[in-house]
C-alpha cells in the first residue's frame, strides 16, 4: 500500500488506551496522529517530576500483564524485553486501624498461614476462593474481549454461560462471606473495589476477580514506575511511524453531518477516516462533541449518571528510606462501611480516612536523589459535585493524613518532607481534565457495564471510537489495555486494514509460564 494511500486514525489523547491503539493500528497498516495536550505521554498514567524526585501520577499496581503481553506481541514485541519489572511480594500489606496486619504473599502456601494467623477457618477456604474464581475469569473473559453494541448482544452463548457464576445479583462482599467469615480477611479481598473507585458493599460480585488476578498472576512494579511503560510504548509507535503530537489539544472535531472527518487544534486541522478518543470520556462528550448531536449520551444525561469517588493525593520526597514499611500498604477505617458513605454521599472530607501508600523506594531506587526515596498517598474522598470547599480543607487534612500514616510505621514524616506536590479532586478535574474529578471514570455498576456503558464504536456519532477507562470494558490498565484491544479491532474492520504484524515474542513472559503450569 502507497503510504499516502493508508487510511488515516486520529487518536485524541496519549493515555494508556491510545498508545495501544496507536501500536495496534499502525501494526495494521493505519496512518496514526496521536493528539496530546499535555507536555508527556501517559494521561493519568504519566509521571510528575520535582526536585529529582519521580512520582507515578495515577497507577501505581501493574496487574494481570497478559493483555499488554497480547499488544506487544500482535506489534513484533515482547513486553519483558522492552521494560524491566520487579515482581512485588509480599504483594502489599493491609493494615487495620486499631492494630494488626495481613501480607498479602503470592504463594498460596504461605499465604494461607497468614490468613490462618487471624482466622483460622477462613484460611481453609482459600483454595476453593481461588478455584471459582479461576473459572469466574475463564468464563467471564470472552465477554471482557467482545463489543457489546447490541441489547442481543446478552444472548450470546458466551455470556449467557457466565451468568450463573456471576452471580449479578450479588456485591463483592456478600459474595466474599461464601468463603470467608472474618471482616479483616474480606476487606484483604475486596479492597480492590478501589480500582475502579467503587465500594466492596454495592460493587457487582464479578470483581471478586480482581483479587485473584492479584494471587494468580502477581503484582509487579516496572523499574522508573509507570510512566516507563508509556514512554516504551510511545517510543515503539513512533518507530512503526505514528506521529505524537504532544502540547496540542483537541479543539473541535470536525463533522460532515453525523460523521466525524477530522480534528482542529491550535496548528492546524487533521483529516480522519476514523477518530478514536482516548480523552476522559464525559470531559470530552461535553468539550468536543456538540450537545445537540448525542442522543444517549448527553450533557444532561451524563450529569445523571454514577461516576467514582475522587482521591486527596499527596506526592511526597523524603529524607531516607522507610526500610520496614512495604512497597504498598492500605490502611483501612475501622469503621469502613461509614468512611464508604463518606466517600461516595459525604459533603466533607472523611473523618477517619482509609489511606494508600507507596513506598516504592524499597523496590526502585532510581525515583529519587541518593540518600531519599518517593512517598505515594492516595486517600478515597469523594469527586467535586459533592461541594467540598478543597481550598479551604485542603491544609487541615493534610495534617489529618500524616497523623494517619504515622499508625503504618512513617513516624516523623514531616520534619523527613524535603519535596512535596498536593493534588485535590478539583486538581484531577482542572488540571488533568477529568469530568467531576472522578479518577475512576463511570461507575462500573450493572447498569454501567456491558452495553450500558459507551460502546467502543460510539453509538451516538459516525466515525468514532472509544478507548479507556470510560468506555467497554472499563477502568484499570488491564481492562484499559483490553479496551484497545477492541476498538482497534472494530476500525480495522471498518476501514478494511491488514492484519498486524504478529511475531512471536522472544521470550516466555512470567504469565504465560504460570498458565503452562496450571494447565500440565
Amino acid at each position: 500500500m502507497n503510504y499516502r494511500d493508508k487510511r488515516r486514525v486520529v487518536i485524541v489523547g496519549a493515555g494508556p488506551g491510545g498508545l495501544a491503539t496507536a501500536m495496534l493500528l499502525a501494526s495494521k497498516g493505519a496512518k496514526v496522529t496521536v493528539l496530546e495536550r499535555l507536555g508527556q505521554v501517559g494521561g493519568r498514567t504519566g509521571r510528575w517530576q520535582q526536585d529529582g524526585f519521580s512520582f507515578d501520577i495515577g497507577p501505581t499496581f501493574f496487574l494481570y500483564p497478559r493483555v499488554l503481553e497480547d499488544v506487544f506481541r500482535e506489534c513484533g514485541r515482547d513486553l519483558w524485553s522492552e521494560i524491566k519489572f520487579e515482581r512485588i511480594d509480599p504483594m502489599y500489606r493491609i493494615a487495620f486501624e486499631n492494630g494488626g496486619f495481613l501480607d498479602a504473599k503470592s504463594d498460596p502456601a504461605a499465604m494461607k498461614a497468614e490468613i490462618a494467623r487471624i482466622a483460622p477457618k477462613d484460611a481453609e477456604n482459600l483454595e476453593r476462593y481461588t478455584s471459582d474464581n479461576r473459572k469466574k475469569l475463564a468464563a467471564f473473559r470472552p465477554v471482557l474481549e467482545s463489543s457489546f453494541h447490541s441489547l442481543k448482544d446478552y444472548l450470546r452463548g458466551d455470556v449467557l454461560k457466565s451468568l450463573f457464576m456471576l452471580r449479578p445479583q450479588m456485591s463483592l462482599d456478600k459474595d466474599l462471606r461464601g468463603y470467608f467469615s472474618d471482616r479483616h480477611v474480606r476487606q484483604a479481598f475486596s479492597f480492590q473495589a478501589k480500582y475502579l473507585g467503587m465500594s466492596p458493599y454495592n460493587c457487582p460480585s464479578l470483581f471478586t476477580i480482581l483479587a485473584f488476578l492479584e494471587h494468580e498472576y502477581g503484582v509487579w512494579h516496572p523499574v522508573g514506575g509507570h510512566a516507563v511503560v508509556m514512554e516504551r510504548m510511545a517510543a515503539i509507535a513512533r518507530e512503526m511511524g505514528v506521529d505524537i503530537r504532544l502540547n496540542e489539544p483537541a479543539k473541535k472535531i470536525a463533522f460532515e453531518k453525523r460523521r466525524a472527518v477530522g480534528v482542529e487544534t491550535d496548528k492546524g486541522r487533521y483529516s480522519a477516516d476514523a477518530l478514536v478518543i482516548n480523552a476522559d470520556f464525559a470531559h470530552a462528550m461535553t468539550t468536543l462533541v456538540p450537545d445537540k448531536m448525542r442522543r444517549r449520551w448527553t450533557d444532561k444525561k451524563l450529569s445523571e449518571k454514577k461516576f467514582s469517588c475522587s482521591t486527596f493525593m499527596m506526592y511526597l520526597g523524603v529524607k531516607g528510606l522507610y526500610k520496614d514499611v512495604p512497597h504498598h500498604t492500605i490502611l483501612l477505617s475501622e469503621d469502613l462501611e461509614a468512611n464508604i458513605q463518606e466517600i461516595h454521599h459525604g459533603k466533607t472530607v472523611p473523618k477517619a480516612p482509609s489511606i494508600y501508600l507507596q513506598n516504592a523506594g524499597v523496590t526502585d531506587s532510581t525515583l529519587a536523589p541518593e540518600g531519599m526515596s518517593t512517598l505515594y498517598v492516595l486517600v478515597p474522598v469523594a469527586h467535586t459535585s459533592e461541594g467540598i470547599a478543597w481550598p479551604q480543607v485542603t491544609a487541615m487534612f493534610r495534617e489529618q493524613v500524616i497523623d494517619r500514616l504515622e499508625l503504618i510505621g512513617l513516624k516523623g514524616l514531616r520534619e523527613r518532607i524535603v519535596s512535596e506536590k498536593i493534588l485535590t479532586p478539583e486538581g484531577w478535574r482542572d488540571d488533568l481534565a477529568i469530568y467531576k474529578g472522578a479518577t475512576f471514570n463511570l461507575s462500573h455498576t450493572l447498569g454501567q457495564m456491558l452495553y450500558f456503558r459507551p460502546h467502543n464504536r460510539f453509538e451516538d456519532v459516525d466515525g468514532i471510537y472509544l478507548t479507556g477507562g470510560g468506555t467497554h470494558p472499563g477502568s484499570g490498565l488491564p481492562v484499559i489495555f483490553e479496551s484497545a484491544r477492541i476498538s482497534s479491532g472494530l476500525v480495522a474492520e471498518d476501514l478494511g486494514l491488514e492484519r498486524s504484524l504478529g511475531a512471536a515474542p522472544q521470550t516466555m513472559a512470567p504469565s504465560a509460564e504460570l498458565e503452562l503450569e496450571k494447565a500440565s
